[in-house]
């Protein structure tokens, strides 16, 4: 089965597995997917991520992080949308969630939080919000 959106199914799948509190999820693997996954463990928002190699095109499994019981990840959306791309300056980019989430852009530097690329004055294209 293609996907259309492989960035969308991944944030499905994270959520999903939050809710139905699973310990790990399991994702077709990609460069772009593990540098999501950075994001999200330097951010605090999943306990950890490994990239599994099994002859194709890779597994990204990702461990989920809870807090007594209660997933560290609120809410996952995606902003940027393979019918309608989203892209920002560095100066338009707005705090997510009043400052306390992170919005992941995709920049000519890689992937980052929009602070970071706020601090490096760069823009990008804005792939999700998590808080």
């Amino acid at each position: 089965m293609s996907i259309s959106d492989p960035i969308a199914d991944m944030l499905t799948r994270i959520r999903n597995a939050g809710r139905a509190k699973f310990n790990s999820t399991d994702i077709p693997g990609s460069k772009l997917k593990v540098a999501m996954a950075k994001v999200l463990k330097e951010e605090g928002y999943i306990r950890n991520y490994k990239f599994v190699k099994d002859g194709k095109q890779g597994i990204l499994r990702i461990y989920l992080k809870y807090h007594e019981g209660v997933n560290a990840i609120y809410r996952l959306e995606r902003v940027s949308k393979a019918s309608r791309r989203v892209y920002a300056k560095s100066t338009d980019i707005a705090p997510v969630y009043s400052g306390t989430g992170v919005a992941i852009l995709s920049t000519s530097r890689g992937v980052m939080t929009d602070k970071r690329a706020k601090a490096e004055n760069i823009g990008g294209e804005i792939l999700c919000k998590i808080w």
